[in-house]
């Protein structure tokens, strides 16, 4: 994938996430014999112990290689998600209705519709077919339930990013130590 920078370091990643999900198997599977402490549980503790420990050590450690080498661009992204026409909000719309008193099938059925819509007009020219956005809006089965005010607040991508500066502080904090 010569597109990608770095593919190998979160190719890696992945599959060491793998195998470390595999070993939690293996250690909950020891935990009905804690009780009796015979040794049938303790050649997989020996094992899984450190091999967690360190694939774990050693992810973080990539991740962190990972992370140092990113480069963001903002203007990119945000181009990037304009192409959806607003579809990654639907989920905040139906809440919404949901929030307001609609079932929520109904919502569920109802922002479906408007995003199937907007969603197979994606690939046409600018202009030529309303996107998800102005789609709910001009619904008036939606407007009973919502405001342009209560739209505005559920296409509002600060709500998405809310928790990712506490995110990565949480993930980071102590690496260096």
């Amino acid at each position: 994938m010569p597109h990608k920078k770095n593919p190998i370091l979160s190719e890696n990643l992945c599959g060491l996430a793998r195998l470390l999900r595999a070993y939690a198997g293996a250690a909950l599977e020891d935990v009905a014999l804690w009780h009796e402490r015979d040794i049938s549980h303790s050649s997989v503790e020996r094992v899984i112990g450190p091999d967690a420990t360190g694939i774990a050590d050693f992810m973080v450690r990539r991740a962190a290689t990972l992370i140092d080498g990113l480069v963001v661009n903002q203007e990119r992204m945000h181009h990037n998600l304009e192409l959806t026409g607003g579809l990654f909000f639907s989920e905040g719309v139906m809440l919404a209705l949901v929030r307001k008193g609609l079932a929520r099938q109904t919502a569920y059925e109802l922002v479906q519709k408007h995003a199937l819509a907007a969603s197979a007009a994606l690939g046409q020219p600018a202009g030529s077919s309303p996107n998800f956005r102005e789609r709910v809006g001009a619904d008036p089965q939606i407007a009973v339930h919502l405001t342009a005010a209560d739209l505005d607040e559920a296409f509002d991508i600060k709500h998405h990013l809310r928790w990712g500066g506490v995110i990565i502080d949480r993930a980071l904090r102590d690496l260096d130590g």
